[in-house]
């Protein structure tokens, strides 16, 4: 080899060496090594707040007393009676299992609806002769505690239709009961009385996520309340007061359409 080609390789190796290391950098890139997160669970389930209002349809099943069956004459309605519609205010607590099965424990007062029924009575054959009409008017409220359990049916678009049941007590309330017996210028009149009795409810509605938290329900809720009484009746003219258990109202129920809200606290 000649030596200026000697000397012009030893100049380019002294110019190479430090590029060929970075360029060996360039081809080979060190891992980066991350920290290892684990995947989290799909959360379900929840405690939520729930609040509605409502309106009642109530129907019940009649009105006893022990002196409706008194020998010598015979009692007929010619109104069976009923309650009007009344107002329903409700609140309560519970926990959703996962997104079909939840729970929840319920206080609701059911407002002052008023009563007002009408019968005659007649004398039996060979009988003093007797007739009257009985004009009966009162006031009813209740306060109901339900446990209940809802089962809901999927989310369409926002909407998740659901049914549901509950069973607990109503106190039924009674008040203001009165009896005019216009055409034999009598009648009577019973105070206020309070009755717990068993209480149950079948549910169905649906409900619309409008956040994360926050679900509108549109219910409806068929609801069984017992029985309620009035304290004893009294006449009028109280020398004609007899011993008895009061008027009794039988089987009350009613049709209830309510509009709340579902909290959920997570």
């Amino acid at each position: 080899m000649k030596p200026v080609n000697i000397a012009a390789f030893a100049v380019a190796a002294v110019i190479a060496a430090p590029v060929l290391p970075a360029m060996a950098a360039d081809l080979y890139e060190q891992p980066v090594y991350k920290d290892f997160v684990p995947e989290q669970p799909v959360a379900f389930g929840g405690w939520y707040l729930r609040g509605h209002i409502g309106m009642s349809n109530q129907r019940y099943k009649g009105l006893d007393y022990e002196y409706f069956d008194v020998a010598g004459y015979t009692q007929t309605w010619l109104d069976e009676g009923g309650f009007d519609a009344g107002g329903i205010y409700g609140a309560g607590i519970g926990y959703a299992f996962n997104d079909w099965l939840r729970v929840d424990a319920t206080a609701e007062y059911r407002g002052k609806t008023g009563f007002r029924a009408l019968d005659r009575f007649v004398n039996d054959p060979g009988t003093p002769d007797f007739f009257g009409i009985n004009e009966y008017t009162a006031t009813k409220s209740e306060l109901l505690l339900l446990a209940n359990v809802y089962a809901d049916l999927g989310s369409y678009a926002g909407f998740s239709p659901y049914i549901g049941a509950g069973i607990g007590t109503s106190r039924n309330t009674i008040s203001h009961f009165n009896d005019a017996n216009v055409p034999r210028n009598g009648g009577g009149y019973a105070g206020k009385d309070s009755k717990w009795d068993l209480a149950w409810a079948l549910h169905a509605g649906v409900g619309y996520q409008v956040s994360d938290r926050v679900t509108l329900d549109l219910g409806y809720s068929y609801t069984h309340l017992g029985d309620a009484t009035t304290a004893p009746v009294q006449n009028y003219d109280p020398a004609f007061t007899r011993p008895n258990d009061g008027m009794k109202f039988r089987d009350i129920s009613s049709h209830d359409l309510k509009l709340g809200f579902r909290y959920a606290f997570n």
